[in-house]
């Protein structure tokens, strides 16, 4: 996808503030963090929102949990928790279209959340 912010990042177009990376997925710190840690784990492959996903993208979702509790541990939230966010469209407020996940943590997180 030639236009999208994250498959620039994917491709080395642009480079994130990167803190995990395999062969399928990609994490970052977001720009505009909302809690003390915030990173953005998308997947390397394309795919614009939760909505678009289908059997074979089943095993990228658990990749894409995988790697945020990786991190999460790496940042010495894991213990005192963390929350992990999927915005499916612009409602739920998705800016970019490719599916990520937030993490966020290193603070108290209220419920409910939005």
């Amino acid at each position: 996808m030639a236009e999208c912010l994250f498959c620039k990042m994917v491709s080395g177009q642009i480079k994130p503030d990167t803190v995990y990376e395999d062969d399928d997925v990609l994490a970052f710190k977001d720009l505009n963090p909302q809690a003390p840690v915030h990173v953005l784990v998308i997947p390397k492959k394309h795919v614009a929102t939760l909505n678009d996903l289908g059997e074979a993208e089943t095993a990228l979702l658990g990749k894409l949990s995988l790697a945020a509790t990786r991190i999460a541990r790496e940042s010495g939230i894991a213990a005192s928790g963390y929350r992990t966010v999927v915005n499916c469209n612009a409602d739920a407020g998705q800016s970019v279209f490719h599916l990520h996940l937030h993490l966020l943590g290193g603070r108290f997180m209220r419920w409910p959340p939005g």
